[in-house]
C-alpha cells in the first residue's frame, strides 16, 4: 500500500512542519490528527486531538514513536508504552503509547486497506498501563482513556491477580 498517496488524498491535508514523512490534517471542526510514516515506511503512526492538539506534541510523540517501533510493540503488539519520553511544553506524560488495528479499528468503514497500517500514538502516563494487557483488556483502556485530550490527567489502571488455591 502507498500510505503517502492514501494521506495526501484526506481532507485538509498538508505536511507537518517539522518532521520529514508527516502530515496534519482536521477532518472535522475542533479534531486535529497528525500522522507521520514507520522509519521503513511500511506503517503510519498517527494521532488525534480534541479541542486541545499542539502541534510540538505530535511532533515529539510521533517522532518518540517513530524511533521506538520494535520496541513499543515487540512484548505487546495490541498495547503498550514505551517509556523516557519527555513531553514538551511542561506536560507531564512520561510514556508514548501504541495501539494496534486490532485494537483501534480505524477507518473500517471508509478505507478498510489502510486499517493493517496504522498504528495509533499518544503520550500517556505510565501508570495508565499493566504492560500485558490481553487483546480484551487492551480494547477497554483503549476506550476508557481520553487519548484525544492532551491536557488530560492520568488514568491509572490497576490489574490484579492471585494464586490460585
Amino acid at each position: 500500500m502507498d500510505i503517502r498517496a492514501e494521506v495526501s488524498g484526506f481532507r485538509n491535508v498538508a505536511p507537518l512542519p517539522g518532521l520529514a514523512d508527516a502530515w496534519h490534517w482536521s477532518p472535522a471542526l475542533r479534531f486535529d490528527f497528525a500522522g507521520a510514516l514507520s522509519g521503513d515506511g511500511e506503517r503510519l503512526f498517527q494521532l488525534s486531538a480534541r479541542d486541545s492538539y499542539d502541534q510540538e506534541l505530535a511532533i515529539a510523540t510521533l517522532e518518540f514513536a517513530r524511533g521506538r517501533e520494535a520496541e513499543m510493540f515487540f512484548r505487546n503488539p495490541h498495547l503498550s508504552a514505551v517509556g523516557g519520553f519527555k513531553a514538551p511544553g511542561g506536560r507531564c506524560f512520561d510514556v508514548v503509547a501504541g495501539v494496534g488495528a486490532e485494537v483501534h479499528r480505524f477507518y473500517r468503514g471508509e478505507n478498510p486497506d489502510l486499517t493493517p497500517y496504522v498504528r495509533l500514538t499518544f503520550p500517556a502516563y505510565s501508570c495508565e498501563f499493566s504492560g500485558e494487557e490481553s487483546l480484551d483488556e487492551a480494547v477497554t483502556r483503549y476506550r476508557m482513556l481520553r487519548m484525544k485530550n492532551f491536557d488530560r490527567e492520568p488514568n491509572p489502571f490497576v490489574k490484579m491477580r492471585w494464586p490460585r488455591p
